[in-house]
């Protein structure tokens, strides 16, 4: 007879790695104390050389496997882990981010209540080196018709769906350096609904070798060869944000600036590392 436990869903969560011995042991850590009964864990190393081989063997024997060999990158590696996968349920947390507490077991009691739903995306903080919220990531509720139009509103790090719906969109493009996760939500949102849970899920660290804090100028191409792909025209809504973006491109460090400084006045800063998750 099943348990309750054999009812759950299992959940695939796929690390792609390379030399960020730093984090990466907090990352493993954030997903091997959920609450959530049900993880295969599965880490992809591309050959790291600075020690992150030798974290990895301090937690093998609770990871449903692990790889360090050279790739051709994260968007290879996520494909190759999803592979791998047997779960009903798929996420990827890259190695310098973290889930906070609840996320997984949350993500799922969502899915399993919305039959309808393909995928489900919460909330989440920007963090600091030391793992300090500094920021809010600007999640929001979205839509196929939103994501057309750039306002994605999805922190990757939150983001939970389908097997069945991975099979049916996947894998991810490996062209893409930055935006793969914006393609795939693009073809996810055309085929099921997206549903957002204001819970705060993860932690996506900004610090100088994360790929958000050097190329982020690279998202805004690779996102336009999405709208053009996918039938989209210069007269859009999406292209002029493009445009006007190349021009204000020098001064947009400012905005993580301000939301910084938002947050520090918020008055629930004091608690932003509460486990409660209004977004």
């Amino acid at each position: 007879m099943s348990t309750p436990f054999d009812s759950l869903p299992l959940v695939t969560i796929v690390t792609p790695s390379f030399n960020q011995a730093q984090f990466l042991g907090e990352t493993i850590e954030s997903v091997l104390s959920q609450d959530y009964p049900r993880i295969e864990y599965i880490i992809l190393d591309g050959g790291s050389t600075d020690g992150s081989v030798d974290i990895i063997r301090r937690y093998e024997d609770r990871l449903a496997a692990w790889v360090s060999e050279p790739d051709k990158g994260q968007t290879e590696a996520i494909n190759r882990g999803f592979g791998m996968a047997h779960g009903e349920i798929l996420a990827w947390l890259n190695s310098d981010d973290v889930y906070r507490a609840g996320a997984v077991k949350e993500a799922v009691a969502h899915l399993q209540a919305h039959p309808e739903v393909g995928m489900v995306h919460g909330g989440g903080y920007y963090i600091d080196e030391a793992g300090a919220a500094v920021a809010r990531f600007p999640s929001a509720d979205t839509n196929h018709r939103e994501l057309r139009r750039g306002a994605p509103h999805i922190a990757q790090q939150s983001a939970f769906f389908r097997s069945a719906v991975w099979r049916m969109v996947g894998p991810l493009d490996p062209t893409f350096y930055y935006a793969m996760d914006y393609d795939l939500w693009i073809r996810i949102s055309a085929m099921t609904p997206l549903a957002y849970v204001p819970r705060m899920w993860s932690g996506f660290r900004l610090h100088g070798e994360s790929k958000s804090m050097t190329v982020a100028r690279r998202c805004w191409p690779e996102m336009i060869r999405v709208h053009f792909r996918d039938g989209g025209s210069v007269f859009s809504i999406l292209y002029a944000k493009y445009l006007v973006r190349r021009v204000v491109e020098p001064v947009m460090p400012l905005r993580m600036g301000l939301r910084r400084m938002r947050f520090r006045l918020d008055p629930r800063h004091p608690a932003a590392g509460r486990p409660e998750g209004e977004g």
